[in-house]
């Protein structure tokens, strides 16, 4: 769900992956990107997963353009990477809808659907059943 506001100031929008979920602000500014009140390489310390979150803005060519603020909840590291993309890309479309072509080619725009099976009764896991022992 993306959402403009009256003002031009201020953009936001939610993203989701797996059990994460984010909810991104973008505001003109000069690129700071906060996390759960936490810099960007602080909360996030592997370099793919900055380059994951980086993405939509540098494709859109405005990764110097917008500040944004991001509050992240569930899942792991890599889901909430993921999530916190997904947000900015549609925070940006939200924006300026111009971008949406080269993010959806990018593959930015859509919502990852796929997220851990449950549980069968009987089995160990999802499909894992139990060994079997001849002798």
């Amino acid at each position: 769900m993306s959402t403009k506001t009256t003002d031009t100031t201020m953009t936001r929008a939610v993203g989701r992956r797996k059990e994460a979920s984010a909810r991104v602000r973008i505001t003109l500014g000069t690129g700071v990107i906060s996390i759960n009140d936490r810099e960007l390489k602080q909360y996030f310390p592997a370099l793919l997963m900055q380059q994951k979150v980086l993405a939509p803005l540098v494709v859109a060519g405005k990764d110097n353009a917008f500040d944004v603020s991001v509050k992240v909840v569930g899942g792991g590291t890599t889901g909430q990477a993921e999530a916190v993309r997904h947000g900015i890309a549609r925070a940006l479309v939200a924006w300026n809808p111009d971008f949406k072509p080269v993010l959806r080619a990018e593959g930015f725009m859509t919502r990852d659907a796929r997220s851990k099976e449950r549980k069968k009764p009987g089995l160990l896991k999802a499909r894992r059943g139990r060994q079997w022992k001849k002798r």
